[in-house]
């Protein structure tokens, strides 16, 4: 996976789930917390979640073929697409269901300290996962804010590592302050609205990934400061008179399409129409690294606003 996926974000975060599921399920077999439960699915759907990222990253460096002529970049977003619909689905609608569940039938917590024993500690390895999935993505946000980070990423991984361990860190203070409260009062009734908080917080979270990973999926262009440069890039030089239209899509978190159609002199012979177009393939390249499948297509602009010649009377040199 490219150091743009965050590969070291998504091991840590898939190291910390696994150890803190693990402990979770111990925790509430023998509290009966159902906010313990909840956590603990809640766990285990991230610790899958990150296999799914880790699968994607793999998958999307295999090697373009006749079916998938640009490639299979976009198998990040798939899979980072079906990571949110599991957290929905395992993590947001179970801990609802087992919230409703304690409301209804309710029973006494046993052996209290465990839960928030495993709560204290898991808030302390979760901590250290956002730690390492916010050193990560510094490396690439700039001086993008937190949410335009999240919003424009075009690396699906970091984002999702992000709200899913800001998710859990939330999560982890909702049941221990359900459990606490249980504890003080004897009232089980606040550790059903632990759960109950637990699920709709992953609800939320999870349609805030959908939305963001299905906007990925049906393609997104280049953004203004890299449309800004590859249109400098392309000007930078004497070759091309100036751009007529230009699209963008990126094929992968790390490949962008360019295809854009540049006015040029009528007087250029074929070689040095050629010529030109090579240069400012480099110079787009050199400006933004990411622009990796670029078409360029030669055209003799006119103005919309004169009369247009007869087809007859331009007449391209080295092909007369």
């Amino acid at each position: 996976m490219s150091a743009s996926g965050g590969s070291k974000a998504i091991v840590a975060a898939f190291l910390a789930n696994l150890g803190i599921a693990i402990t979770k399920f111990i925790a509430w077999f023998f509290s009966g917390s159902a906010s313990m439960l909840a956590e603990a699915i809640h766990s285990v759907a991230d610790s899958g979640n990150q296999l799914l990222l880790m699968l994607g990253g793999r998958r999307a460096q295999k090697a373009a073929d006749k079916e998938h002529p640009f490639g299979y970049g976009r198998e990040r977003y798939v899979y980072a697409f079906v990571v949110s619909i599991i957290l929905f689905s395992v993590g947001g609608v179970f801990s609802i269901y087992e919230g409703v569940e304690k409301l209804t039938h309710p029973h006494a917590l046993e052996n209290a300290w465990l839960p928030i024993l495993v709560l204290v500690i898991a808030i302390g390895l979760e901590s250290f996962s956002l730690r390492t999935a916010v050193k990560e993505s510094n490396h690439i946000r700039g001086r993008q804010s937190w949410i335009q980070f999240i919003r424009r990423a075009k690396a699906p991984e970091l984002p999702v590592v992000l709200l899913e361990d800001i998710a859990a860190l939330l999560g982890l203070v909702f049941a221990l302050l359900g459990v606490g409260l249980t504890v003080i009062t004897g009232n089980v009734v606040f550790d059903a609205i632990g759960t109950l908080m637990i699920g709709t917080l992953l609800v939320i979270v999870a349609i805030v990934l959908g939305i963001e990973t299905k906007s990925l999926l049906v393609g997104e262009g280049a953004s203004d400061d890299d449309n800004a440069a590859i249109e400098k890039a392309i000007l930078d030089g004497d070759e091309a008179e100036r751009v007529i239209h230009m699209k963008t899509l990126y094929l992968g978190p790390d490949e962008l399409l360019v295809a854009a159609k540049l006015g040029f002199s009528a007087d250029l012979k074929l070689a040095e129409l050629s010529a030109a177009t090579n240069v400012i393939e480099q110079r787009i390249r050199t400006a933004v690294p990411s622009a990796r499948v670029i078409y360029l297509e030669p055209d003799v602009y006119v103005d919309p606003n004169q009369p247009a010649p007869p087809t007859d009377a331009i007449v391209i040199k080295g092909l007369e």
